[in-house]
């Protein structure tokens, strides 16, 4: 029996996938959750695993292939006594798909087809509500493009829609909503070979990865006015402390103890006590976040990943060393899955492991805040002794960096926030590393 393999839906945001390679030739026998290809979205690199097992009876979806998600990609056949001639016509030409051969698309048995957006000549995707709200109301695709998304990644929501038909005069014609352009436009190689020319010049062309983390930036710098704050900590206490019982903690877990869980903390802690850095916005409401899910900025071979750790406000220190380890790894060898890379409420990026000891970040939309961690250094600090007299000391500092939306927290908000973050760090005695 045949069985279609689809493009996975992965996360509620992800709607297209990019086929990187394929793991299997056709004809070749397949265990069921093997990996079978690779494939890339705005979010992540993943490698997929065979619904089933049996033999890659043929591909549909060449390689650098985008597809929605729930497009037939290749079809495995289970009988795995059945001869596949890998050089049929069927499986030749669709290995040799170019982006110019249009692609089937069915829809797996768990997506219906009106859950699949369409994406419109602005090259945006509309979801089925919104393309229903459009239809009903009269707007035209012009309309819709009009129209500045609030969404993940700038996506049309249907609060967008229904500001944007309060704007329209009354039985006239729509009001045009000025709306951010963030899409990366691909340009013509050949004039660009000739305004740089080779040797002297090299082009390289982004990948979908990199596209797509072009155009988030964009957006997020458009939706929201960022205010930073920067303090710093002495953690001295805390470099002692790992410096004594990380040698007995890699023993007992089975990996190195960092720093980072100490951070989580003190940011989770944080969160829990000012509440509006834990939300987003959405129009003219604020929505308060219940679960505290931080993401993670990782590097990985594809380039910078933010996995999420979910509900870090049920988790002690040890638990929240185990998930770091865990998903860090996994996002280093592409295991991740789907929703470990979505339902973010706050990130924390660690541009400290490169060396810098400051650094600016981006708000990771649709967040409202975003904390730095910079290096660790040894410095000479005026610190008081037990009589109160200033003396010079060197401590191993460092310094935190918040960048904060503004349209919400204001800079006593943001400022007591970084205090309580501060003192969470340099406090680490509270915790139990077991």
């Amino acid at each position: 029996m045949l069985v279609d393999v689809v493009m996975p839906k992965m996360g509620e945001s992800i709607q297209e996938g990019k086929i990187l390679r394929w793991t299997k030739k056709v004809g070749e026998k397949i265990a069921k959750d093997e990996t079978i290809l690779e494939i890339s979205t705005d979010k992540v690199d993943s490698e997929i695993p065979s619904p089933v097992g049996g033999i890659l009876a043929s591909i549909v979806v060449a390689e650098q292939e985008t597809v929605p998600v729930g497009t037939v990609i290749a079809r495995v056949e289970t009988d795995a006594s059945a001869k596949i001639d890998a050089a049929t016509p069927a499986a030749a030409s669709a290995l040799a798909a170019s982006a110019d051969t249009p692609v089937p698309v069915a829809q797996a048995p768990a997506v219906a087809p009106a859950d699949v957006p369409v994406r419109g000549s602005d090259d945006r995707f509309y979801s089925p509500l919104v393309r229903s709200i459009a239809r009903q109301e009269g707007l035209a695709a012009g309309d819709l493009a009009r129209i500045a998304g609030s969404g993940l990644g700038g996506r049309v929501t249907k609060q967008d829609v229904l500001a944007y038909l309060k704007t329209r005069p009354t039985g006239g014609a729509a009001v045009s909503a000025p709306r951010f352009d963030a899409t990366i436009h691909k340009l013509d190689l050949a004039e660009l070979q000739k305004k740089y020319p080779a040797p002297r010049h090299e082009i390289l062309q982004m990948d979908n990865v990199q596209q797509r983390m072009a155009e988030h930036m964009l957006r997020s710098i458009a939706t929201s006015p960022h205010v930073q704050a920067i303090d710093e900590v002495d953690v001295t206490g805390l470099v002692n402390y790992r410096a004594k019982e990380g040698a007995g903690f890699e023993r007992r877990e089975g990996f190195k103890l960092t720093y980072t869980p100490f951070f989580f903390a003190a940011v989770a802690a944080a969160l829990k006590e000012y509440p509006i850095v834990n939300s987003s916005v959405e129009g003219d409401k604020i929505i308060l976040k219940k679960d505290i899910n931080i993401g993670m900025a990782v590097a990985s071979p594809s380039g910078l990943i933010v996995p999420v750790l979910k509900h870090c406000e049920e988790k002690n220190f040890l638990g929240l060393a185990r998930a770091i380890n865990d998903i860090a790894l996994r996002t280093r060898n592409k295991k991740l899955q789907p929703d470990e890379i979505a339902g973010g409420t706050f990130t924390i990026t660690n541009y400290g492991i490169f060396g810098n000891i400051i650094g600016i970040p981006i708000i990771n939309q649709p967040q409202v805040a975003i904390l730095g961690t910079g290096a660790i250094k040894k410095r000479p600090v005026v610190v008081s002794d037990a009589e109160g007299n200033d003396l010079i000391g060197v401590r191993s500092m460092m310094y935190l960096t918040l960048s904060f939306d503004h349209r919400i927290i204001d800079g006593a908000i943001g400022g007591q926030f970084l205090a309580k973050v501060k003192q969470g760090i340099e406090a680490f005695g509270f915790l139990s590393i077991g």
